[in-house]
């Protein structure tokens, strides 16, 4: 089932107890799954919502907004940085909400990263809204999905399917 956007919200405002690591190095040492989140900015609190999520998984998610080496305006800088970060985190996560499917940026961010990394470590994770719209656009679902399992927690499934799924902490 896809996480509902009310969820995410709520999450944003629980505290959680990290397995944040200071480096990159130090987080493959710890074997702690990392990831690039690729969103809108106009989903700061969704953001954090599902950073609380996946840190609850074990995952560090890395957002960009989060990063005081990040340019304050977009440049080729950034682009430069956002393309950097994709490479050396496990993960690639793409929001899909409203904002990130008619943002400029997000496509070319899940374009970028499907050049570059391997399909089963790119994934989605679809939101709803309080009537149960679904958002994501007809590429998206060339990916596997991040949801919410039967029976609770975050699951990774492969795309178009929602069974044979595995709990985020084991992958």
């Amino acid at each position: 089932m896809p996480i509902s956007i009310n969820d995410l919200k709520s999450a944003a405002g629980r505290s959680y107890r990290t397995m944040a690591a200071t480096t990159l190095n130090e987080a493959h040492a710890k074997r702690v799954q990392t990831a690039f989140l690729c969103h809108s900015h106009r989903d700061e609190d969704l953001a954090k919502g599902l950073q609380v999520l996946l840190a609850e998984g074990g995952w560090q998610l890395y957002i960009d907004w989060q990063d005081n080496q990040m340019p304050d305006q977009p440049t080729k800088t950034t682009a430069n940085k956002i393309k950097q970060k994709i490479n050396e985190l496990n993960w690639f996560i793409f929001l899909a909400t409203p904002n990130s499917t008619s943002s400029r940026w997000c496509p070319w961010e899940i374009g970028f990263a499907d050049s570059t990394k391997p399909n089963d470590q790119i994934v989605i994770v679809p939101t709803t809204d309080a009537s149960g719209k679904w958002y994501g656009n007809e590429y998206l679902q060339l990916y596997q999905q991040i949801t919410i399992a039967s029976g609770g927690g975050l699951a990774a499934f492969p795309p178009g399917q929602n069974s044979g799924g595995k709990f985020i902490k084991y992958l």
